[in-house]
């Protein structure tokens, strides 16, 4: 699917690497990591002493950026991207 603008912009901003952060009130434990030199983002998280997990991968192709869910809705992993909020640097 195409993504809103604001979603592939925020997924983009993430940092490299691992890092935690609360969607919804939860923490979570999140891996942003980059492939085929720039144009493939893999999002992945964990949610922190829970149940929940977020997948998703971001292609940027000829037609536009397409983001695909790793079997859950494309909504689950809109609203944790909107939602989700860096933990503040100690």
């Amino acid at each position: 699917m195409t993504p809103p603008a604001d979603v592939v912009a925020r997924i983009k901003d993430l940092p490299l690497g691992s890092f935690r952060g609360v969607a919804d009130g939860r923490s979570y434990l999140v891996t942003r990591s980059i492939f085929s030199d720039g144009r493939a983002i893999k999002l992945v998280g964990q949610e922190l002493g829970g149940r929940d997990y977020i997948s998703l991968n971001l292609y940027e192709l000829s037609r536009g950026p397409q983001l695909y869910p790793c079997e859950m809705p494309s909504a689950k992993v809109i609203d944790f991207v909107r939602m989700f909020r860096l933990d503040p640097p100690k």
